[in-house]
């Protein structure tokens, strides 16, 4: 499978500050992908470096091919980065009416808002405003601007914030969904359980250095991921691990 994201000894300072340390990662297309980390790991710091929203100091990173901020390699990119924003005052349709006439034309025009909508379980408080909606609901809404232009990857940050037991069940049907259609998911999130459910494959970030990578089901030892993630995340994460196979 080609890569769709490759970063190679990505780097970040803010000062003497390290917030990402020579991050080499590749994500195949078509899976789900779960970055973890502490809080400040650098998890969003590496997400808003993939998009194009702040410089490394180090290194490079590709999207779909193209080095980053290449137009052409964001062109397919949806996000999702921290707490998607929103008009309050405007329904969620027309939130993303008004988002759909920045940029290139909807393939299916205003049909695609329609579509998106009820593809994220919005079809039944599209009309009302988004200041009534929970925070679970802007979250749906936050991921469906980023389906607008029908991605071939998607950027993902703690999505499934604020969403109740029965809501997160339905996100990650969802995010299988896409993954099945041939999207590329590639979520940050610290709730280990619904990465463990969820993701193909998982990426473990320390202080800003990577600690570990692999199949969920390689890297979880005796099954038990919570413990395997705690391990690496240790005061001695140790050296990076490599993929099964390498």
């Amino acid at each position: 499978m080609p890569d769709v994201i490759r970063c190679q000894g990505l780097g970040k300072r803010y000062g003497s500050t390290v917030a990402v340390d020579r991050l080499d990662l590749t994500v195949e297309a078509g899976q789900i992908f779960g970055f973890l980390g502490r809080n400040g790991a650098g998890k969003t710091t590496t997400m808003r470096m993939l998009l194009g929203l702040i410089r490394p100091t180090a290194g490079q990173a590709w999207l779909n091919g193209r080095p980053v901020p290449d137009p052409a390699g964001l062109a397919r990119v949806g996000a999702m980065i921290e707490e998607p924003a929103s008009y309050p005052w405007l329904t969620g349709r027309r939130n993303l009416e008004v988002l759909a006439l920045c940029g290139p034309p909807l393939r299916a025009g205003t049909g695609q808002v329609t579509a998106v909508l009820d593809r994220v379980g919005l079809a039944a408080v599209a009309d009302h405003k988004v200041k009534t909606y929970s925070q679970g609901m802007r979250q749906r809404l936050g991921l469906a601007a980023a389906l607008l232009r029908e991605p071939t990857l998607l950027l993902l940050d703690e999505p499934s914030n604020g969403m109740d037991p029965a809501g997160i069940k339905e996100f990650r049907t969802l995010l299988r969904s896409l993954a099945d259609d041939g999207t590329t998911v590639f979520l940050s999130s610290h709730q280990l359980a619904e990465v463990e459910q969820a993701c193909d494959e998982i990426a473990v970030l320390a202080d800003g250095r990577l600690v570990g990578q692999g199949r969920v089901e390689d890297l979880a030892t005796d099954g038990d991921l919570e413990g395997a993630f705690l391990a690496m995340t240790g005061d001695d994460p140790g050296p990076p691990r490599s993929r099964p196979g390498q």
